[in-house]
């Protein structure tokens, strides 16, 4: 069992920069992918990036390209997520989340991933 806490949300500008923190517990990490999801209201939770643990790979969506960045520190089991120029279209709760299927492969698909933080909310006003 991997748990995974979440924080760093909050409200924003359109410009600010925010970063969110995912600690995980309860398992080794060398063959997880851990990533970002997020759910903007009335839309499904998408893909936004993630990462291998042990490799260190870093896959994107496109919408976040250029802006965000994901990052782990492995001496204190946690993920980031550096956001910045934030836009009012990033709105959404997002969610942390970890698998080991399909590793070392980036998953993109929300039903390939097994554990999920609870979720932070993101807001950015214009």
């Amino acid at each position: 069992q991997v748990r995974l806490i979440e924080s760093g949300g909050g409200l924003v500008q359109a410009g600010d920069s925010l970063r969110l923190s995912c600690a995980a517990s309860g398992r080794t990490l060398s063959t997880y992918v851990m990533g970002w999801f997020r759910q903007a209201p009335g839309k499904e939770r998408e893909f936004v990036a993630a990462i291998t643990w042990s490799r260190t790979t870093t896959d994107y969506t496109d919408s976040v390209k250029g802006r965000f960045t994901i990052s782990k520190d492995n001496a204190e089991n946690t993920m980031y997520l550096q956001m910045n120029s934030l836009k009012p279209e990033d709105t959404a709760v997002y969610y942390c989340t970890a698998t080991q299927r399909g590793f070392p492969y980036i998953p993109r698909v929300k039903s390939d991933y097994n554990y999920w933080g609870q979720g932070t909310q993101v807001t950015v006003s214009s």
